[in-house]
């Protein structure tokens, strides 16, 4: 039932940042799903593959990159229309708020225990969006080059 109501506040954010982002309405619905393939990729991937949350991240991110790279295609909008709101579930907001917390706080210890955290989460999700986008734009170039019709 948990993973349920977090799937159900991975649409919802997902749709309030498309939202703040002036999405339009035909769009919002799929940039909300965008989120929930994120966040459902990574539950699954913590679940039943591994703990590692770096790698869940990272697969993850690599699922909504590939979600939004097909939307962008079908509905003729940028990626990132799709991608930022997409991903912006799993944005590792609250380990940085204790991260900044510990620092300001002189904890050092659980300040670097939270700030590697943090950082491999960014660092992961980043790579996920790098590789399939580069992926896709070298396909995409491939794909130009040999099927371009010969004038």
């Amino acid at each position: 039932m948990i993973y349920v109501i977090q799937l159900i506040a991975a649409f919802f954010g997902s749709m309030g940042f498309s939202v703040l982002y002036n999405t339009r309405r035909t769009k919002m619905l799929i940039s909300a799903f965008g989120g929930v393939i994120g966040w459902g990729v990574f539950l699954l991937v913590n679940l039943f593959i591994t703990k590692s949350d770096p790698l869940a991240f990272m697969t993850a991110a690599m699922a909504v990159t590939v979600y939004a790279e097909i939307f962008a295609r079908i509905k003729k909008t940028p990626t990132t229309t799709f991608l930022v709101t997409g991903i912006i579930s799993m944005i590792p907001g609250s380990s940085l708020y204790y991260t900044m917390n510990y620092a300001f706080n002189n904890d050092l210890e659980n300040f670097y225990l939270t700030g590697m955290y943090t950082l491999k989460a960014a660092l992961a999700l980043a790579v996920g969006i790098i590789i399939v986008s580069t992926a896709v734009h070298m396909m995409t170039a491939v794909i130009q080059k040999f099927f371009k019709k010969k004038a």
